[in-house]
């Protein structure tokens, strides 16, 4: 084996190390912060949803200056580190004050650090393994992520039972050591920082640079035509999927108050186990079977789970049916990364344009549930349930006729490229 290699392979070992341990730190306390503020500092419903509003917001603000951060650095594990550090001391302050402000503030610097991650990891991925091997390695990625997240919520559940909400705080502490070890343990040297940003390489080892500056996110989007077909799909996916989860549990809370809570997290344990299949599935026949036949599979999955949702209140149905989220969420979270890596191939705006298409996600993910909430409430469940279908077929539909085929890049695909376009500067400039 030649030192490139055990350097790649050491690279790789960390990488999936970073993947297991930054699951449950990239979100903060995510789901437990209102149990938190409910139970321990006695907050209402409704400050408790404008704090998670406000941070969700900040998120979503800086999804694409993180990409353009990440495009721009070369100290991209100094960053992750530093935000890792950052979400972790922010959620670390919340048992010391009950104010809203300093938690609504300390949250936000959360979600703005939290925002780092995604494109770091897919940047320092692509970097260390290149264009050919991305997509087994993002299902790599994955597959590690889904992991740690479902030990997680084991541990936190068990912890939190034994010892109270303020347990998932020493959960945190654990997991974001456990990252920054291994953060440092990926060999600075295995990153090439050129193609991590997207950038191919020339016959002489040198950056092929040919698509000229970075423009911003806007830019990108409205730049090469199949990222923007793929960013409205994206939105449109986590329009129809972010509000399922909560419905479901809001449905089983009707029937039992005292098991909702315990089946919730049954449904969360669950999926993130059946999504490490669909991971691993991506990462080894993606690249055979096409990238737009994956993303396909994922929206489709969304309307079939809409349709069964409305044939039974059952228990064990309706967990059962969530199960579906593994599968269509194990995909997304796989081929997403790919299909923009696809797009930006050769421009040096990778993580600029993966930015942006998560910006899309969160706003979409954002209205999700306000829109599922008041169709509860004049139309029922059911018609809720049947509604996000709807929408996720709309994002079917979209994709089947707009998007083509992403995988190695067709001519016809290369000519709605950027790179590839007569006027680099021009592009750049738009």
């Amino acid at each position: 084996m030649s030192q490139d290699d055990n350097t790649r392979r050491r690279a790789g070992h960390a990488l999936d190390a970073a993947n297991f341990f930054l699951a449950d730190v990239r979100d903060g306390l995510g789901p437990y912060l209102a149990i938190y503020l409910l139970t321990e500092h006695k907050w209402d419903e409704a400050s408790i949803g404008l704090v998670m509003s406000l941070a969700t917001i900040a998120g979503i603000l800086a999804q694409t200056p993180a990409g353009a951060l990440v495009d721009a650095t070369r100290a991209k594990r100094l960053i992750m580190i530093a935000a890792a550090i950052t979400v972790t001391a922010a959620s670390l302050l919340l048992p010391l004050t009950a104010s809203f402000w300093p938690v609504a503030i300390s949250q936000s610097i959360a979600h703005v650090a939290g925002v780092i991650f995604a494109p770091a990891i897919g940047a320092v991925s692509l970097g260390i393994f290149g264009a050919k091997a991305f997509t087994a390695r993002v299902g790599r990625n994955e597959t590690f992520n889904h992991a740690g997240n479902a030990v997680g919520a084991v541990i936190a559940g068990a912890a939190a039972y034994a010892l109270g909400p303020s347990a998932v705080f020493y959960l945190m502490a654990v997991m974001s050591l456990g990252s920054l070890v291994s953060v440092f343990a990926i060999p600075e040297r295995a990153i090439d920082h050129d193609v991590a940003r997207g950038l191919g390489r020339n016959a002489d080892g040198s950056a092929d640079t040919s698509a000229g500056e970075q423009p911003s996110g806007l830019g990108v989007l409205l730049t090469c035509r199949p990222l923007l077909i793929f960013a409205v799909c994206v939105a449109l996916f986590h329009l129809a999927n972010a509000a399922m989860l909560p419905l479901v549990g809001q449905k089983l809370a009707l029937q039992d108050k005292n098991l909702g809570t315990s089946l919730m997290s049954a449904c969360i344990a669950a999926a993130q186990l059946v999504m490490v299949p669909m991971a691993l599935l991506v990462g080894a026949r993606a690249d055979r079977w096409g990238h737009k036949r994956f993303f396909l599979a994922a929206l489709l999955i969304l309307p079939l789970r809409a349709v069964l949702y409305t044939l039974s209140d059952d228990k064990a149905w309706l967990v059962g049916v969530q199960l579906l989220d593994g599968v269509g969420a194990g995909i997304f979270g796989a081929i997403m990364p790919v299909i923009v890596a696809d797009l930006m191939r050769n421009t040096g705006r990778f993580n600029v344009a993966q930015g942006a298409v998560i910006t899309a996600q969160s706003i979409g993910a954002a209205l999700s549930t306000a829109l599922a909430g008041v169709i509860v409430v004049y139309g029922g469940y059911s018609a809720a349930f049947l509604a996000l279908g709807a929408t996720a077929a709309i994002a079917v539909i979209v994709c089947w006729l707009l998007l083509p085929e992403t995988r190695d890049g067709s001519a016809d695909e290369r000519d709605q490229k950027p790179q590839t376009q007569p006027a680099p500067s021009a592009i750049a400039a738009g």
